[in-house]
């Protein structure tokens, strides 16, 4: 029995290349058609949907299963191929874009008579820069102006591609093994080592046909050293029965993980509102009612993760943090609209699958990681003109759900949240759109004026300052804000050790920089293009919450910008694009002087007799509008082939931020000052102003640039981690009044000598101390029968516990109930009256409560009242009573000592925790 391998090929084009019809033609000659459809007919097979029929082009990517090589002898050019139809239309790139994270291997198609136009540049680029084999097959041949050796000349001087004409292999082999060995290092070294010198030539001719010679003609097409280009014309179904055979003899399986693994390239909702995740699967087998887990991708669409200097950031996922499981509850085998249903599906296979919800393309399953930021992305925004009588937020669910399919539209609200604006490639994707909303949810929409998307970058490096301190809140982060290569997105790394800033909380900080677009401060664009650096933080060990790191990351960003600003270091970007224009030569002086106006850029020029073609760079915004003019002025003979290149300075920028209007300093929604706490509440601290009072020291001020990034001293931290605890202490009175020193208590805290002391002073020291004494005395005089009373400051003990610290960031319920556990163990084995204490601000705000279990009296204060201040009430009222207080605070100890209370730090009782739990498992034992 002949064993199929497995492949994935996507087919790509410029459009009207014909990728449609070879399509076809290779379904029909694999057996799954009867007959081939036609495009201009609206009968293709993958072309089904009735938009795409009656555009004539194919705007989503569609999937069919086919086998090549069935009448092979011995099994050799045998295999199953899924078939990718992708877009053409650029103004579709980014559904092609997401295929080609699935695929194995790409056919480019190219029309024979156009030759090698802009966008198959655009496509070789995508295909090389993702390391996907290629196959070229040059199409409507029986059309063509060129021969087959100045179309393949071209491939290799425009694209730089190492074509190698495969057509007639076999009829040629002397000729083949040198064009081979003439683009392959590795064919010609193969070559020279089999060769005999006596019987070279029929050596040679021998090579072709050997199997041994095949493979490592794959071995070389799989490494991108050899492009197999084949000649045709799909509409006759001339080339394509020797196209299906090259791809089967050349194309070798991908090596799959045994562990289970999916990728996410599209999601859509079918007739019946059933949502399909299509995946390909790189790893084991998936069946239905399998658990998966699923990790989606970063959501900022211009942000890219990093690492830091020690490899990735302790739990950070390529791609996100965002994790869930999902149970498949069917797994489909899509051929066009046909499908059937399976209960497995193994590694290499592509199918669809029900149950994974709402995800987008780009997320993983398994052991699969999310995939990487998109190159083609939307650069024009335009707000969606409601119908009367709609609901806006229906609207935007509807919106959300196209969105889902294709997160490239980006469906949001206004800075001002009066419209929906999406992001669209182009004018024919608006049309499309539009008449999707119409057949799909039932009602018209309009647009309106599109307007560009510019996005914002700074030119120097900065350290952001963020410090959110609202009543019984506290964070502070500092940033290192340095310019990033053009289009790198926004690049994270962290550079703070684990002893001056836990990971938990670095781990929330670099969350909290994934998880949005930040605003910039020009324009209110976003920014990219960035490497931001988690330079140093600050928490609290009782009033940090997950929250106060959010608005201090913010903050912290915000604060850099509003610095870059000041100082004229934030540049606009605009998107930029590849332009070649083909005119009579009489006009090449209009045209020249136009694309200076637009402020764009000639690199090359081609001047004939008859015509022109000149080509550059150009603001996309400037050339979009120039079709029209150029149709105009050449009476319809220029001709002009646009191809978008990313992000690159505005031209027009002291305009641009002039017409925008955004003030940056009063948008109340990004804010850069920061918060502060004081006696009567919180301040706000003009960001301009944070350098003054922020609590850390400035990493910048001691720092090392290396590479445009700056690295903290090591001295300064070990300075800031010296300096936690007195800080800490400061931060305390600032929330809650300033203590008043206690000269009486002999402890490290005493603030004068008795030499220091005036008569009256001494005297009042040593009444007090007297006091505390008999306090003492009393309670340790026998006559109180009560057992012994431990009070306990809940929060203090888990964060001196180093595995109920790290579950409270999870989970703070999860920790309070694990030592709830482990002390009603410890009641019951000591005979103490056990009463937990909690500060309400760990849960819902009310009255607070009291809760027993087994021996352990869970006290939870009111949303006024602090533990400390409960601890110290119910150590002075227990009167005669023995009375331990565990906590680790220098304030809880002073009081509870005044009291006459016996004072246990957090970590002695968490060992004497410890060898009481040794001590009951041993006598379990006996």
């Amino acid at each position: 029995m002949i064993k199929e391998k497995q492949i994935t090929i996507g087919i790509t084009a410029h459009v009207d290349a014909g990728k449609t019809t070879l399509s076809e033609a290779m379904l029909y000659l694999s057996g799954e058609l009867k007959s081939p459809g036609r495009v201009d007919h609206g009968s293709a097979f993958l072309d089904d949907d009735p938009i795409e029929r009656q555009r004539v082009i194919t705007i989503f990517s569609r999937q069919a299963r086919f086998t090549t090589g069935k009448n092979e002898e011995h099994g050799r050019g045998v295999a199953g191929v899924t078939l990718i139809d992708t877009p053409g239309h650029v103004d579709f790139s980014a559904e092609m874009e997401r295929s080609l994270w699935v695929l194995d291997y790409a056919l480019l198609v190219i029309s024979g008579s156009e030759g090698v136009q802009p966008h198959t540049k655009t496509l070789y680029r995508m295909l090389r820069e993702r390391e996907i084999p290629v196959f070229v097959f040059v199409n409507k041949m029986d059309i063509a102006i060129k021969s087959k050796e100045e179309i393949l000349e071209s491939l290799q001087d425009e694209l730089g591609m190492p074509a190698v004409e495969f057509s007639r292999a076999a009829e040629r082999p002397e000729e083949f093994i040198d064009d081979v060995t003439m683009v392959s290092q590795s064919m010609a070294e193969y070559v020279l080592e089999n060769m005999q010198d006596d019987t070279a030539e029929k050596s040679r001719g021998e090579k072709a046909a050997d199997e041994l010679f095949d493979e490592k003609i794959s071995d070389a097409v799989l490494a991108g050293e050899i492009v197999p280009v084949m000649y045709g014309s799909a509409l006759r179904i001339e080339g394509v029965s020797e196209l299906l055979e090259v791809i089967g003899k050349y194309t070798r399986p991908s090596a799959y993980k045994d562990t289970f693994g999916a990728k996410v390239y599209k999601t859509m909702t079918d007739k019946n509102g059933e949502k399909l995740s299509f995946i390909k699967i790189t790893g084991g087998s998936l069946s239905v009612r399998d658990n998966v887990s699923v990790k989606s991708p970063a959501i900022s669409g211009r942000s890219q993760q990093a690492t830091n200097e020690n490899g990735k950031m302790p739990g950070v996922s390529d791609g996100s943090d965002v994790r869930k499981t999902a149970k498949i509850n069917q797994i489909r085998l899509y051929s066009g609209n046909r499908f059937q249903t399976i209960d497995t599906a193994g590694a290499g296979m592509v199918c669809a699958v029900t149950g994974l919800g709402s995800v987008i393309p780009g997320t993983a399953l398994g052991n699969e990681d999310p995939a990487a930021d998109l190159s083609s992305e939307p650069f024009m925004i335009y707000s969606v003109i409601i119908p009367d009588g709609k609901d806006p937020h229906a609207v935007m669910g509807d919106m959300q759900t196209l969105s889902s399919e294709d997160p490239a539209l980006c469906a949001e609200w206004s800075r001002d949240g009066s419209e929906i604006l999406i992001r669209i490639m182009g004018e024919v994707q608006l049309q499309i759109l539009q008449q999707i909303i119409r057949d799909r949810f039932g009602y018209e929409v309009g647009f309106g004026q599109g307007r560009v998307l510019y996005l914002e970058t700074i030119t120097d490096t900065y350290e952001g300052v963020g410090h959110f301190e609202p009543l019984r809140h506290y964070a502070e982060v500092h940033l290192i804000i340095s310019p990033g290569e053009r289009g790198s997105g926004i690049v994270i790394t962290s550079d703070v050790a684990e002893d001056e800033l836990a990971l938990n909380w670095q781990r929330l900080i670099w969350t909290h920089l994934e998880e949005k677009e930040h605003t910039g401060v020009l324009t209110g664009a976003p920014l990219t293009d960035v490497h931001i650096s988690i330079a140093a933080g600050k928490a609290h060990l009782k009033h940090t919450m997950g929250g106060d790191f959010r608005e201090a990351t913010y903050r912290a960003v915000r604060h850099a910008m509003m610095q870059a600003k000041r100082d004229g270091n934030m540049l606009l970007l605009e998107p930029w694009c590849e332009y070649e224009i083909e005119l009579p030569a009489k006009d090449l002086g209009r045209a020249v002087t136009d694309i200076k106006q637009m402020g764009g850029i000639q690199s090359d020029l081609e001047q004939g007799e008859a015509t022109a073609v000149i080509r550059g760079r150009v603001p996309s915004a400037k050339i979009e509008p120039y079709r029209q003019v150029l149709t105009g002025y050449t009476s319809g003979e220029g001709k002009l082939h646009v191809t978008q290149c990313g992000y690159d300075a505005a031209c027009d920028a002291d305009t641009v931020i002039e017409e925008t209007g955004y003030d940056a300093e009063h948008d109340t929604a990004n804010p850069a000052d920061s918060v502060f706490v004081s006696h009567t509440g919180s301040d706000i601290v003009k960001w301009d102003e944070v350098f003054e009072h922020m609590h850390l020291t400035g990493v910048l001020k001691s720092g090392t640039r290396v590479e445009n990034r700056y690295i903290a001293d090591p001295r300064e931290a070990a300075r800031r981690r010296m300096a936690a605890e007195k800080d800490l202490q400061r931060i305390f009175e600032m929330t809650y009044g300033q203590a008043k020193p206690k000269r009486y208590i002999e402890s490290k805290t005493v603030t004068a000598g008795e030499d220091d002391l005036s008569e009256e002073e001494a005297a009042d020291r040593a009444a007090r101390n007297e006091e505390i004494r008999a306090k003492h005395e009393k309670k340790s005089a026998p006559g109180d029968e009560r057992p012994p009373l431990l009070l306990i400051d809940g929060y203090n003990l888990i964060f001196a516990d180093e595995e109920l610290k790290e579950l409270s960031t999870i989970d703070a319920g999860s920790a309070r109930d694990s030592l709830i556990e482990r002390l009603v163990n410890y009641a019951g084995y000591t005979g103490m009256e056990v009463k937990l204490v909690f500060d309400a601000y760990k849960v819902a705000p009310g009255d607070g409560s009291t809760e027993k279990y087994s021996g352990v009296e869970v006290i939870f204060t009111a949303a006024d009242e602090l533990a400390d201040v409960r601890i110290g009430r119910m150590a002075d009222a227990a009167g005669t009573r023995r009375v331990y207080v565990v906590s680790s605070d220098r304030l809880v100890q002073q009081d509870v000592w005044t009291k006459g209370a016996m004072r246990i730090s957090s970590r002695e009782f968490l060992e004497n925790l410890s060898r009481t739990e040794d001590e009951i498992r041993a006598r379990l034992k006996m």
